[in-house]
């Protein structure tokens, strides 16, 4: 399935750039937890209603972490850049 049609099935946004950066700018409603916090938050991500949808500045730290995520049998999907996955939001209101 393409991003696009799990985005707007309603996902879990996750962006995994750091609080400062997460500040700077995100996508409407995404959780912030950074990617070296990843591995020790496992049981939160699994307790998150899926699929997982992650997000960084470039898609490298969210690839990173989709990878860790998936051999933990949490079906996450990278989103890639957090300016990608916003695009792909609908509108709300």
């Amino acid at each position: 399935m393409s991003l696009d049609k799990l985005i707007n099935q309603g996902v879990t946004i996750i962006d995994v750039r750091s609080p400062m950066e997460f500040a700077g700018g995100s996508v409407p409603g995404a959780i912030n937890i950074p990617l070296n916090e990843v591995s020790t938050r496992v049981e939160e991500f699994k307790s998150m209603e899926g699929p997982l949808v992650l997000c960084c500045m470039s898609g490298n730290r969210s690839g990173q972490a989709c990878a860790f995520l998936g051999a933990q049998g949490i079906e996450c999907y990278n989103g890639g850049s957090w300016y990608d996955v916003n695009a792909l939001v609908p509108e709300q209101g």
